[in-house]
């Protein structure tokens, strides 16, 4: 099952709704899951003109779960900020030369 399948998964039609985004009869998290499905047809537009869709999980406890995706917890790229044209820029530096700590840490 791919979770961006067009087609539902069967189990998604059991799925219960999870507070607090984890399963809600192991409490394990949506990495545990065995098979995912995000409904990406169906989008809850909210302010500012952000989106949000149901993922959809199957625990390997056999419960099938959903959550919104703007209620999992942020990951460990949420804090990088945006590339922007100065900090991308690997000629970015006063003598024109390739500045080769900035141009291989995006590697």
């Amino acid at each position: 099952m791919e979770a961006f399948s067009p087609t539902p998964p069967s189990w998604r039609e059991s799925a219960t709704h999870a507070n607090g985004f984890c399963c809600p009869t192991c409490h394990a998290s949506s990495t545990a899951a065995t098979a995912a499905w995000i409904d990406r047809r169906s989008p809850v537009f909210i302010e500012n003109r952000k989106r949000k869709w149901q993922e959809f999980y199957l625990c390997e406890c056999g419960t099938a779960w959903w959550g919104w995706s703007d209620d999992r917890a942020p990951n460990e790229f949420a804090d990088r900020q945006p590339a922007t044209p100065d900090n991308r820029n690997p000629f970015n530096n006063e003598d024109g030369d390739l500045d080769y700590d900035s141009f291989f840490g995006y590697f």
